[in-house]
């Protein structure tokens, strides 16, 4: 695993595609039947890219505090945002963008120093060779295996993936669409390999059938978290793509809740919008990415450069560690009326601060025995942070915890 991805912390998801010109659910909704395969593809004819301006993106993406973006290069209905020589369903051959869009998406990024990752779907729903094109199919019983059709379409795949490799050097691949063949048909392994052998430093997401890098939970911040690196996709309002009839945009609080939850359990949070047809963010998004930038910025230390943090029940808040694990954060999702106690913590404390504010705050221990450390406890500071408060706690030495079950 690459070290970028491990403290990157905020990625931006981008589900963009022919979808986004009748605000439907992107393949989903010819596979499942609410419209005819033939309905959604006229599309095409509607994703025009005018106002098209990865680096606005890439600008945006920087200011909500973001080290990486991922774009749907492919989603399962088949259709590229990119030249690919292997299918003639493109968004360059078929529709009025009439050009390569993964390319200046790459660039842009690399300009304003984000990290480049790119969606693939391992399935086709499109493409002739591919077994199941409708759920009805997929539901209908035992497939008859057709292994010459199965061949072919995997050079189509590898062949694919291999422009995407060679073309635009992307630092990571997020792949989806592995659920409905096995292993042993996909070769994963192998094809992982091969992704390697073109690309050493290439981060790949869990859905290779278990040869990726880390795990991608969906839509909520799991109880306990995975135990190594782990990313969790996260809609800023109800859809992946452009939905315009989806104004349930989560509040910015909810937002950076759902954030620090994730950090504080050693995840990023691949926070997801969906551009218009057009390429423009809607406004909504930007300004929860804004903002949700201008709270990281207040409390960046918090935030990169840190790990997981102590277990549960130690403070009734998330926390993060400094990577040296001499300073502990603390994020109070209510502005602290009161103090805020630490039990178990054994670490002499240097001093505690605010962040945002810098105001240093003064801070006691109550009870305690050797070796019970007793409750820290920190007071309130005088100004709140109008979101989430953040207490850094800076110690002598790294941290030590006391565990025992405070028996005399």
């Amino acid at each position: 695993m690459q070290s970028w991805f491990t403290d990157a912390k905020l990625g931006i998801f981008l589900h963009w595609g022919v979808y986004a010109v009748r605000g439907i659910p992107e393949s989903w909704s010819f596979y499942n039947g609410e419209i005819t395969y033939e309905n959604y593809m006229k599309q095409l004819d509607g994703f025009t890219a005018s106002a098209y301006d990865p680096d606005a993106w890439a600008r945006l993406f920087k200011a909500a505090g973001a080290r990486y973006a991922v774009l749907t290069a492919k989603h399962h209905d088949g259709v590229a945002l990119w030249d690919t020589a292997h299918s003639d369903l493109s968004v360059v051959k078929r529709s009025p963008a009439a050009r390569d869009l993964v390319g200046p998406y790459a660039d842009a990024l690399r300009a304003h120093d984000l990290k480049v990752g790119l969606y693939f779907s391992h399935l086709d729903w499109s493409h002739p060779d591919y077994p199941f094109h409708t759920s009805e199919q997929f539901h209908a019983g035992p497939v008859v295996e057709d292994p010459e059709a199965w061949e072919r379409f995997l050079t189509f795949h590898r062949g694919q993936l291999t422009e995407l490799v060679e073309s635009y050097a992307p630092d990571l691949l997020w792949f989806d669409g592995d659920w409905e063949r096995p292993e042993e048909l996909w070769r994963m392994a192998e094809l992982r390999d091969r992704l390697m052998a073109m690309k050493s430093d290439l981060v790949v997401n869990s859905r290779l059938l278990g040869h990726g890098d880390y795990a991608t939970p969906e839509q909520g911040a799991p109880i306990t978290p995975p135990d190594g690196p782990w990313e969790l996709c996260y809609t800023i309002n109800d859809s992946w793509g452009y939905q315009a009839r989806d104004h349930d945009h989560k509040p910015l609080s909810i937002l950076i809740r759902t954030f620090v939850e994730t950090i504080s359990g050693g995840g990023n949070l691949l926070l997801d919008v969906g551009p218009r047809e057009d390429g423009t963010i809607v406004p909504e998004q930007e300004s929860r990415l804004r903002a949700l930038g201008a709270w990281i910025g207040r409390n960046e230390p918090a935030v990169f450069g840190t790990i997981r943090g102590i277990p549960a029940g130690h403070v009734y808040a998330p926390t993060t560690l400094s990577t040296d694990r001499r300073t502990l954060y603390v994020f109070c999702y209510d502005p602290p009326r009161d103090s805020v106690t630490i039990t178990g913590l054994a670490s002499k404390v240097r001093r505690i601060t605010a962040l945002g504010s810098g105001e240093e705050l003064t801070h006691r221990r109550f009870g305690g025995f050797d070796p019970v450390p007793g409750v820290l406890a920190i007071d309130a500071p005088s100004v709140a942070d109008p979101q989430v408060t953040v207490l850094a706690v800076e110690l002598d030495g790294e941290i030590e915890l006391y565990r025992g079950e405070g028996r005399g």
